[in-house]
């Protein structure tokens, strides 16, 4: 089972990024946009963690994809300076900052479809599972797409930022072609490392 030590250590570094990403952000309505499903991702693992603890490798995914939701949400996906220097660097056109976080939104989320629906007996065969929970982690972020049209929908030009489409008129059909190319790379590379701990799992 996962020690509380290491919980506790994954609580701190949320809280200190956490804490630098609401001091002075870009755009205070973005960050809100991007750090909430952070901050509910982090409720619910605080109130399952005794009841439905999760591997070390998820609880680590889970940590990194709040951090890239932080990071996003404080300077807006369109202005991250790192990417900014890579755009410059290479000749680029666009900061692809949110290229990150939507390759982010498949990788992590297959990672804890799989996760729950092995724990939960849900599927008989790997080959299925492996089809339905990347088959989910695409709607989710066809979904989540859907909540950025709303939330453009709702309020105008102050959008602008949360959409980050940065004047790419395919931007939507491609932050769901990276979300799907994560959820099927994680797959690939994590399955193995996942399968051990989760033997290890009092539970599994």
């Amino acid at each position: 089972m996962t020690s509380n030590r290491l919980l506790m250590g994954y609580s701190l570094i949320f809280a200190v990024v956490f804490i630098w990403s609401a001091i002075a952000p870009l755009d205070r309505f973005t960050w809100f946009l991007e750090v909430l499903p952070a901050i509910i991702g982090f409720v619910l693992l605080a109130t399952t963690r005794h009841r439905f603890p999760f591997t070390p490798l998820l609880y680590s995914l889970i940590l990194i994809h709040c951090i890239i939701l932080m990071v996003g949400g404080h300077y807006t996906y369109a202005e991250v300076p790192l990417f900014d220097w890579l755009r410059d660097a290479t000749d680029g056109n666009r900061n692809n900052y949110d290229k990150l976080g939507h390759f982010a939104q498949g990788f992590i989320p297959v990672m804890i479809a799989r996760e729950i629906t092995i724990r939960r007996h849900v599927f008989k065969s790997g080959s299925w599972r492996n089809f339905f929970i990347v088959c989910f982690c695409l709607a989710f972020s066809a979904f989540y797409e859907l909540i950025e049209w709303w939330v453009a929908l709702a309020s105008g030009e102050g959008a602008e930022a949360f959409l980050g489409t940065q004047g790419y008129e395919w931007d939507t059909q491609s932050d769901m072609g990276f979300a799907l190319l994560g959820a099927i790379i994680a797959l690939i590379t994590l399955s193995r490392t996942h399968d051990r701990q989760l033997a290890e799992l009092p539970s599994a």
